[in-house]
C-alpha cells in the first residue's frame, strides 16, 4: 500500500482539473489528482511490482446521479501481468464482496466478457445493462427492397436499419410515440419509424406499414421475437447514429417498463476497445481511454498506416449500465509512448515538458504492467440498491457542486 500525493501537476484524464495556487511559486498551481495514473506507473518502474491504494480523486466535470466532483477508488497496479490476470483478480474480489456485503444479489457468475464492437451493436452503448433484453436487431436485409425509400436508400448506401422491440407497448398513443421520437432526435436521429402489433387482432399499424409487403412485416416481427401488444422502434442512419439512437430508446423503455428496478447486480467485462475515438480533433487522434493505454501488440504496425483501426488493451467492468471499474495494460516503452503522444497532437517540446518524468523513467527499463481502479462510492450505491451515490456519501455535493452542510 502506497500513498501518492494529493498536490501534483496537471494530468490529462479526460476531465478538467481542480487547481490549487502555490504560495511558494507565485503564478503557478498544483492540480488535485484525477487519478494516481502516472504515479503508480512510476512505482512499477521503481520495482514495487504490486501496488494498491484507497485513493481520493477529483474531477471538475458535470454532475449526475453516479458522479461526484470528489470520489474514492480502489487503485491497483501490477507488473508482469496480462489482461486476464487483472480481470480474474477483480472478478474474484467483486463476487466475494457482493456475496459477503451486498443488499442486492448477484445475477450470475462468471461475468461475461464482451467485445466493444459487440456491445455497441447489441446494446448501443459500451455500458450495457444486462438485466433485460430489448437488444438492437438488424433488419437491413428484410427492408432493403421495400417501398420505403429512406430504408432502401440507406441500405443501398451501406447504412444499417435496426430495431428494438418494447414488450407490451403496442397501445402507445400518438403523443407517447412523439415523446419517444423527441428522445431519438436528441440522440441524433432525423425521425423515428415504428410498428405496433394489436394485442388481440394482431394487426400491425404504423405510418410506414403501407410501404411493406405482408411477408416483410411478418419477417420483421419474427426477427425481433415480437408478440401481440408489442411496439417495434426502428432507426436508419449511419451505424454510429443508429446505435446511439436505439441505445437511448432501449434505456428509456427499460425505465418506463420497470426493468431498471430489477434487484440484481448484473456484471460484465467490456474489452477490445478502439485505441482512439472515431472522430479526429483538430487533425489529431483523441485517446478513447487515456494516452498511457497500450495498443494490442499485433496492432502496433497499424499506428503508421491506419490508427483508427487499432484496438487497445483497455477493459471496463460494467454493472447495471454503470461503469464501476476501468483500467488497461499500460505502455511501458518510451518510443511507443512518444508515438502515441505524437498521434494525439503533442510536439516533442510539449511531451518533454508535461511528461518528461514518465518518458525518462521508461529509459531505465519499465516492466510490462497494468492496472484498474474500481469506484468505491458507485459500487456501494449499487450494492445498497440506491439510485444515486449521494445516498451513500456522508457529505455529498449537490448537482450544482455545492455542499449543503457548510
Amino acid at each position: 500500500e502506497v500513498e501518492t500525493p494529493i498536490l501534483f501537476k496537471s494530468t490529462p484524464e479526460g476531465a478538467r482539473d481542480y487547481l490549487v495556487p502555490s504560495r511558494v511559486h507565485p503564478g503557478k498551481f498544483y492540480a488535485l489528482p484525477q487519478s494516481p495514473q502516472q504515479l503508480k506507473q512510476l512505482l512499477m518502474v521503481a520495482g514495487y511490482e504490486r501496488y494498491f491504494q484507497i485513493a481520493r480523486c477529483f474531477r471538475d466535470e458535470d454532475l449526475r446521479a453516479d458522479r461526484q466532483p470528489e470520489f474514492t477508488q480502489l487503485d491497483l497496479e501490477m507488473s508482469f501481468v496480462e489482461r486476464d490476470d487483472i480481470l480474474d483478480l477483480i472478478e474474484e474480489l467483486m463476487i466475494g464482496m457482493v456475496k459477503t456485503a451486498s443488499l442486492v444479489p448477484l445475477a450470475a457468475e462468471p461475468f461475461p466478457r464482451l467485445g466493444y464492437h459487440d456491445v455497441m451493436e447489441r446494446f448501443g452503448t459500451d455500458r450495457p445493462d444486462l438485466r433485460y433484453g430489448m437488444e438492437l436487431t438488424e433488419i437491413s436485409d428484410i427492408v432493403a427492397d421495400s417501398a420505403f425509400r429512406v430504408f432502401a436508400e440507406n441500405v443501398a448506401a451501406g447504412n444499417p436499419v435496426k430495431a428494438i422491440c418494447a414488450p407490451g407497448c403496442g397501445s402507445y398513443s400518438r403523443k407517447q410515440v412523439n415523446d419517444l421520437e423527441a428522445i431519438a432526435k436528441k440522440a441524433g436521429a432525423k425521425g423515428l419509424a415504428w410498428l405496433a402489433i394489436h394485442p388481440e387482432t394482431e394487426e400491425i399499424r404504423g405510418p410506414i406499414v403501407k410501404f411493406f409487403k405482408v411477408e416483410q412485416l411478418i419477417a420483421i416481427t419474427e426477427r425481433l421475437g415480437a408478440a401481440p401488444g408489442d411496439l417495434i422502434l426502428i432507426s436508419s442512419d449511419t451505424r454510429r447514429v443508429v446505435n446511439e439512437v436505439l441505445g437511448a430508446l432501449r434505456d428509456e423503455m427499460a425505465r418506463r417498463l420497470g426493468f431498471k428496478d430489477i434487484k440484481e447486480l448484473s456484471f460484465c467485462w467490456v474489452v477490445d476497445f478502439p485505441l482512439f475515438e472515431e472522430d479526429m480533433e483538430d487533425g489529431h487522434w483523441a485517446p478513447s481511454h487515456h494516452m498511457f493505454t497500450a495498443p494490442k501488440r499485433e496492432h502496433i504496425p497499424l499506428l503508421d498506416t491506419a490508427p483508427g483501426q487499432v484496438l487497445s488493451e483497455q477493459y471496463d467492468l460494467v454493472c447495471n449500465g454503470f461503469e464501476v471499474a476501468g483500467g488497461s495494460i499500460r505502455i511501458w516503452e518510451r518510443p511507443l509512448q512518444r508515438k502515441i503522444m505524437e498521434l494525439i497532437g503533442f510536439s516533442w517540446e510539449e511531451a518533454e515538458d508535461q511528461f518528461g518524468h514518465m518518458l525518462e523513467a521508461f529509459e531505465y527499463g519499465a516492466p510490462p504492467h497494468g492496472g484498474i481502479a474500481p469506484g468505491i462510492d458507485r459500487l456501494v450505491a449499487l450494492m445498497a440498491g440506491e439510485p444515486n451515490i449521494r445516498e451513500v456519501m456522508a457529505f455529498p455535493k449537490t448537482a450544482q457542486a455545492t455542499d449543503l452542510m457548510s
